[in-house]
């Protein structure tokens, strides 16, 4: 995958070019401190993957990341934690908060390089079959039942989701949008531009978190009324501050 580094930090372009040079996948074509002459490059220059910074002189990341080209996948390396929920709006790979650690890279980029083969791979998935119960998913010519219980959580991020179960990843070309609506609003509750939870599987939250299994997913300003009034009303208790 080619890629390229958007930080205003020399320091920070340094140790993201350390770890980019250990993925034998990446293709590092260029750094640079600013949105613009990246914006520039990118106008003639095909890129894959963008190691993104958020708070920059002049145009910022999270701005920036709205008008690059949706075949161009992004990876945002920033110091602040806070700007997490505003990756979702603009189907980010991953949020890393500096310092960046190795594992949690290469965690990252893995799932790129994943969503890349995808975005090239001719051949479609889709989800064909909703039923009270279960879907059918269509992969590689197969057709697999998904048993709706089973589903811990739905990953949206451009024409795909990711339809996680406990043990399985399953991908399929289709959008998050059109997943939602066809699935029962008795089991599952959308609490981000991104995500999809099987109500039945949250093993807790607070203000800001659901936590599923290993897995924790910010809640969206514009569904954390929503998400609260769901539970507040089945429990009876009062959200906390």
């Amino acid at each position: 995958m080619k890629c390229i580094i958007v930080d205003d930090e020399p320091i920070a372009r340094k140790g993201i070019k350390k770890l980019v040079d250990q993925i034998s996948q990446l293709e590092l074509l260029d750094s640079f401190n600013n949105a613009e002459t990246a914006s520039a490059f990118m106008s003639t220059t095909t890129v894959d993957l963008v190691f993104l910074d958020i708070q920059m002189p002049g145009i910022n990341g999270i701005e920036f990341a709205r008008s690059i080209p949706r075949h161009t996948l992004i990876i945002f390396t920033t110091a602040y934690s806070e700007y997490a929920l505003d990756s979702y709006e603009v189907d980010a790979i991953d949020y890393l908060v500096k310092p960046i650690d190795p594992v949690k890279f290469r965690k990252a980029v893995d799932k790129a390089i994943t969503y890349h083969s995808l975005l090239m791979d001719e051949e479609k998935k889709s989800v064909e079959t909703f039923e009270d119960d279960y879907i059918f998913v269509k992969s590689d010519r197969r057709f697999f039942k998904v048993n709706l219980k089973d589903i811990l959580f739905i990953e949206g991020l451009k024409d795909y989701v990711i339809i996680q179960l406990e043990n399985q990843r399953l991908i399929t070309r289709m959008n998050l949008k059109s997943i939602h609506e066809s699935l029962p609003p008795s089991i599952f509750l959308r609490i981000n531009r991104s995500y999809i939870v099987n109500k039945n599987h949250i093993d807790s939250f607070d203000n800001n978190d659901v936590f599923i299994k290993t897995h924790e997913i910010g809640i969206g300003n514009f569904y954390r009324d929503a998400f609260f009034e769901e539970f507040m009303k089945k429990s009876g208790g009062v959200k906390g501050t």
